[in-house]
């Protein structure tokens, strides 16, 4: 099914910045993670009950290069800036996953006021010794799709099957400019931030921590510690999901909307 998105287009510091709009309503905006590859199709279940916009990153997507990047702070301004262009006329809701919860939290930690409820899904960033993350260098390719979900099979989707050479050679050039903009990003102090428990404490809205019980690219076991640092958190783990549990459990993402929707 080809999910019909609105393209919306901005120029922000001179780096093209592509959103995808879906939905209608108050306005949730989704932060993605280390890679485009699953894409944005999951916003089509939120989009009868929220105006739903994903960004593709600078250097990621459909977004424009930005060599210039070099670290979380850039992209939290760079989020900024854009939230300055859209002029939206309430505080959006913020959804982030995986590396795009780190980026999140530090914008909600930075801004607050800037924003609604928050959403972090399979949040990266805390990088607490005692649920340590899996180390993707030492995966083998092969091996990555068991990685990314519990059933395989869910993950293998969002990768070439090896009959189009053309289609590969594009995925294999998308994944590998991703990469190297991950690599701007996390220079400074590798995926996360020593200090995000500080900005996770200045996040005073109620905030929902999403975690598919069987990650086995970020442990389910770091949900209590984001939890701990948050001062109003809420907790919902999925049993028998992976990493992208937004794909392997669409169902997930109904009881999101129900937080979203709730009265504070």
């Amino acid at each position: 099914m080809t999910v019909a998105f609105e393209t919306l287009r901005f120029e922000i510091d001179g780096v093209e910045t592509v959103v995808k709009a879906i939905g209608q309503g108050p306005t949730l905006l989704y932060l993605h993670g280390a890679a485009t590859l699953e894409g944005f199709d999951f916003a089509a279940a939120l989009a009868d009950r929220f105006r739903v916009l994903c960004p593709s990153h600078p250097g990621f997507g459909f977004s424009g290069d930005a060599p210039d990047v070099s670290g979380m702070t850039d992209m939290v301004l760079h989020y900024l800036n854009l939230l300055d262009r859209l002029a939206l006329p309430e505080p959006p809701h913020l959804m982030g996953f995986s590396m795009g919860g780190w980026m999140a939290s530090e914008l909600v930690g930075l801004a607050p006021e800037r924003f609604g409820k928050v959403v972090l899904v399979s949040p990266a960033g805390l990088n607490d010794p005692a649920y340590p993350a899996t180390d993707l260098a030492a995966v083998q390719p092969q091996a990555l799709p068991a990685y990314l979900s519990h059933d395989p099979s869910v993950a293998l989707g969002y990768f070439p099957d090896g009959s189009d050479e053309a289609a590969a050679q594009r995925f294999g050039a998308d994944r590998a400019r991703e990469g190297a903009a991950v690599d701007r990003l996390t220079a400074p102090f590798g995926m996360g931030h020593p200090n995000l428990a500080r900005f996770l404490r200045r996040i005073r809205q109620p905030a929902l921590v999403v975690w598919g019980t069987n990650d086995r690219l970020l442990p389910a076991g770091q949900a209590d510690v984001w939890a701990a640092a948050l001062p109003d958190a809420h907790v919902l783990l999925e049993e028998g999901a992976g990493h992208l549990i937004l794909q392997e459990r669409p169902d997930v993402l109904q009881r999101i909307g129900d937080f979203l929707d709730e009265a504070s």
